[in-house]
């Protein structure tokens, strides 16, 4: 009996009605002002930093993982929901993954570049797998067993905790806009200096936090709002930028409408010149405030739903095309059987890979 063959879908077939939109797009902005991903990422962008040469190793090793290998794209499995969410609202859905060995095997069957997830998650099982598939360690997380629910980022763990379970990197979250953001602004910078003196790269969810942000839309997800906070994660010297897809723009406008007061500061250009309602052109600010992509810009694969799938590419094309270096994907991967995981995982790095998916 011969073996059925799975074959992927085409790109343009996931994004349907949108595809010759999305695959032919040109952006405002134009991508000579950005730093593009490409094989020598590294070497073009780090070498002339402060970065020293035990963070270059280690963000060489980020790119030289996976089934993007080589390529200045990333494709990263990140598991901290157990905390973020419960860990009965992530893994309920597919129990396999209350164990730690299964989300390393997802990344490493997924092709991925690494896995970001909890230091008890890397701890158990780091001497069996730190040398097989980069470590990610999320120092700081949000819990929801607190009663009154609360939203504050507070360190789990600390810097030497992951140096030794043998991390390449560091992740943390900021949710710029709260009031415990001051906070998380100073405890964070601190961890990443650390992090870089010994040696290990940093990445930063740079989350928007606050009721006031949402109005009409959801202006956590506003262009203006989300690259202002990526402009703030890249001064503290994070290496990567995870941040969410934006959806709408004029967040500053917004608030001031909802407030009846003054907020922050911005300029009509942003709005005339910088970006449009396209999503390429909103991601693409995203990535103006990465230091013109010189920290690369991943955006995240948002909730699992029932177009997985579409919205996973779609994402992925957005965040190619707009000048960002890829995609972190979690509950769409591991809230589903494994194999369609990995297939999932695939299908993103498909559109990384493909040579028909352009820098708009």
């Amino acid at each position: 009996m011969t073996a059925t063959i799975y074959t992927p879908p085409s790109i343009a077939s996931w994004l349907g009605d949108e595809a010759e939109s999305l695959l032919t797009y040109e952006a405002k902005v134009p991508k000579s002002l950005l730093h593009l991903p490409g094989n020598d990422f590294i070497e073009r962008i780090f070498v002339n930093s402060d970065r020293n040469p035990q963070v270059l190793r280690s963000l060489q090793q980020l790119y030289s993982s996976g089934r993007l290998a080589n390529t200045g794209y990333l494709s990263i499995l990140p598991v901290d929901q157990g905390i973020e969410h419960s860990a009965g609202a992530s893994f309920a859905p597919n129990p396999i993954y209350f164990d730690p060995e299964n989300i390393i095997k997802l990344a490493l069957g997924g092709g991925c570049n690494a896995v970001a997830t909890t230091l008890g998650v890397l701890g158990m099982v780091s001497r069996k797998y730190a040398h097989r598939i980069p470590f990610i360690v999320k120092l700081n997380h949000n819990e929801l067993l607190t009663y009154p629910n609360g939203s504050d980022q507070i360190m789990f763990a600390n810097v030497e905790q992951a140096w030794n379970l043998g991390a390449v990197a560091v992740g943390a979250t900021i949710y710029f806009g709260s009031p415990e953001s001051d906070r998380q602004i100073q405890e964070v910078s601190e961890a990443f200096a650390h992090a870089h003196q010994l040696g290990m790269a940093t990445i930063l969810w740079c989350y928007l936090r606050n009721d006031v942000f949402k109005q009409d839309k959801d202006y956590h997800l506003a262009a203006d709002l989300t690259g202002q906070a990526n402009h703030l994660g890249v001064t503290i010297e994070a290496d990567i930028i995870k941040q969410k897809l934006p959806e709408c723009n004029r967040g500053y406008e917004a608030v001031a409408k909802a407030t009846g007061e003054k907020y922050g500061r911005t300029h009509d250009k942003v709005y005339t010149q910088l970006t449009s309602d396209h999503p390429i052109d909103l991601t693409r600010y995203q990535v103006l405030n990465c230091y013109c992509g010189r920290s690369g810009l991943i955006n995240s694969g948002g909730a699992s739903g029932k177009n997985d799938f579409a919205e996973a590419v779609r994402t992925a094309v957005i965040n190619k095309r707009a000048g960002g270096c890829g995609l972190i994907s979690g509950r769409k991967a591991f809230q589903r059987p494994i194999e369609e995981g990995i297939k999932l995982f695939h299908a993103i790095q498909d559109v990384y890979l493909s040579p028909e998916v352009t820098i708009a």
